[in-house]
């Protein structure tokens, strides 16, 4: 349960192709996706369960997460990894439940890529967070990020596909701010960003134009 927005994203292939989408905590997630007019910002749920239904208390479903209009769900954040325990396996499930239900996913990974099963990349959204640059102040360089970023590229052309690795968006999640979006932006292999506590700052906006 995160009591502010804790996890947005945004992505872009091009100029032309930004793409926000706002993660609220689940009880908020119809009044935001309400309040929303801008076509170029979405909603996405912070966590889905792997199950579409049963006695399973406290948990939301991806089937019923696609029911109330919410596009995407974030899987895997490092928080889920580490306070939750969820190994990759769960992790994996919770994709495949996402997918089948047609949601998009956001699909976070630590140091090396979650071992997932599944055909329907299309739909995936990869971010690389280090957990030791989350809400640390400290972030990756340039070139750490990046040498990630290809190493993620060069699994995903060798165990997949040159078309998946091609049309997949890599993003970077690890205490993003104005005065180092500019920057990490520029890499070639960074794709967007997935912002934390920053995205309730005015300076969020810069974030946003980080590739103008």
């Amino acid at each position: 349960m995160n009591d502010t927005p804790d996890a947005e994203c945004l992505s872009w292939r091009s100029l032309h192709q930004l793409e926000v989408v706002v993660s609220p905590p689940s009880l908020y997630l119809i009044p935001v996706r309400d309040a929303v007019s801008n076509k170029q910002i979405t909603i996405s749920a912070q966590n889905a369960y792997y199950k579409e239904s049963g006695a399973f208390t406290g948990e939301i479903s991806s089937s019923q997460t696609k029911e109330a209009g919410i596009p995407y769900v974030i899987l895997g954040h490092s928080e889920r990894r580490t306070i939750f325990h969820e190994i990759n396996e769960v992790v994996a499930l919770k994709t495949r439940a996402a997918l089948d239900a047609g949601l998009k996913v956001i699909l976070c990974i630590g140091e090396t890529l979650v071992q997932r099963e599944g055909e329907d990349w299309s739909n995936i959204v990869i971010a690389y967070e280090p957990v030791w640059a989350i809400g640390t102040g400290k972030v990756a360089t340039t070139a750490q990020a990046q040498d990630t970023h290809v190493d993620v590229r060069a699994y995903l052309s060798t165990a997949v596909s040159t078309t998946v690795d091609s049309e997949t968006r890599v993003i970077y999640g690890g205490s993003v701010n104005a005065g180092n979006a500019k920057d990490l932006a520029a890499q070639q292999g960074i794709d967007g960003f997935l912002v934390g506590g920053v995205s309730l700052k005015p300076e969020f906006v810069d974030i946003i134009n980080a590739r103008k």
